[in-house]
């Protein structure tokens, strides 16, 4: 059972987009306040504007991931390599429970529907759609990620 997973699953139902729900999640560890992290990742649903293109959950999740773990400064090279090896590693685990990271073949969609405009969220779409799923499974990749990841620093230190 993860806590954030099931907030994130719990965000996107109550009608936050993808992105969204997965950055939220993890508002308590990012310092950004819920309304800053809806803001910041709106535009990252449904693929990156509901282009179909990278999924909106791993673009939370990535978002989240960079806020706790990534790096500031331009010039700390071996910090800037860590956190892109921090990156494909959770888009490695998510492609691996789920077959792919982008959008549109999650979905199963040969192209993008070719709009802008977002799906009425009703018992139909939450039925035919797995992103209510991805999302919890984004944030669950990332607690786990975010576990292991201070376990080994409270070794290190010990």
């Amino acid at each position: 059972m993860s806590v954030r997973g099931d907030k994130a699953k719990e965000l996107f139902e109550q009608g936050y987009n993808c992105s969204q729900s997965v950055l939220m999640a993890f508002s308590d560890i990012t310092g950004l306040d819920e309304k800053t992290s809806a803001m910041l990742s709106s535009g990252f649903g449904g693929g990156m504007g509901r282009m179909r293109e990278v999924c909106g959950a791993v673009s939370g999740m990535f978002m989240a991931a960079g806020t706790v773990c990534g790096y500031s400064d331009p010039k700390a090279h071996e910090d800037k390599k860590r956190t892109y090896e921090m990156i494909q590693q959770l888009a490695g685990e998510f492609k691996r429970r789920n077959g792919s990271i982008i959008c549109k073949e999650l979905l199963g969609l040969e192209k993008p529907e070719g709009t802008f405009v977002p799906e009425k969220r009703t018992e139909e779409y939450y039925k035919k759609r797995p992103c209510s799923e991805l999302v919890k499974t984004s944030a669950e990749i990332l607690e786990e990620h975010l576990i292991s990841a201070d376990e080994k620093m409270s070794i290190k230190s010990e």
